[in-house]
């Protein structure tokens, strides 16, 4: 099956890639790597929604990143397919992706929990670490805190890891999701709202504009900006995105300076 270039497209300018394919112009890209058809469609149908405007190019493996050249990527979703971090096979994907665009943050998708392997992912270099586990809404907050230049490695605070949920038997499902969003929030500091706002932040959106792609009030938008600025102790947007970019250096479990 033929890899696909996925674009959500709002009426603006297109170009055509050699096959033909339709692509917006300068709008920003994420790529996704999965070897997985259903996975692969999955991710680009929930991300169509949640990032608008911008190009999804979804690719079963590395060999076709070639299609991607000249995109303006900003994150790619790469596929660990059970392998570890020191996989020859996954050393080489890393290899492929960074040889064209080393630039670009890269995240692991994920079929388990596992701290030790997000610990060396870290290490090398990894933004970001997302397990199927995940409650949807906070894995699109984790991916809106990668693109806003932090890190996402909730695994590494024991969310997932310490075994808290399955001690509690009489606590009902509704109950343990509750506590399992309230774990993620915590450690991505930032409500799925905020996330979003961080994300058209670091695009250079003025408030006004976010108010308007995110369907909110100036006022509200002022408010979470003031949120943020709050958590990170930043005195203005630049700040914040400073602020960020430093922390994403440092670790997920960097504190504010």
């Amino acid at each position: 099956m033929n890899d696909c270039w996925v674009a959500h497209n709002l009426g603006s300018t297109q170009v055509s890639d050699s096959a033909g394919t339709k692509r917006r112009r300068n709008a920003p890209t994420v790529i996704i790597i999965e070897h997985s058809t259903l996975a692969r469609t999955t991710v680009v149908k929930l991300l169509e929604r949640e990032l608008a405007g911008w190009n999804l190019i979804d690719l079963s493996s590395t060999e076709s990143l070639d299609r991607a050249l000249g995109a303006e990527v900003r994150l790619i979703a790469l596929d660990l397919a059970g392998r570890g971090v020191e996989s020859a096979s996954l050393r080489d994907d890393l290899a492929a992706i960074t040889a064209r665009f080393p630039e670009v943050p890269i995240t692991l998708l994920s079929s388990t929990d596992d701290a030790i392997i997000a610990r060396q992912a870290l290490k090398i270099g990894i933004r970001g670490f997302f397990s199927t586990s995940l409650p949807i809404d906070i894995a699109l907050a984790g991916l809106r805190l990668v693109l806003a230049g932090g890190t996402f490695f909730p695994q590494l605070l024991g969310a997932v890891t310490n075994g808290s949920n399955e001690h509690s038997p009489a606590r009902n499902e509704a109950e343990k999701s509750l506590d399992e969003r309230t774990q993620y929030l915590a450690l991505a500091e930032f409500t799925p709202r905020e996330a979003d706002v961080l994300a058209e932040l670091q695009s250079g959106c003025s408030n006004k504009v976010i108010a308007g792609k995110l369907n909110l009030s100036g006022h509200t938008v002022k408010m979470h900006l003031q949120h943020i600025m709050r958590k990170l102790q930043a005195q203005n947007r630049t700040e914040v995105v400073a602020r960020l970019i430093q922390r994403a250096a440092s670790g997920p479990d960097a504190s504010p300076s």
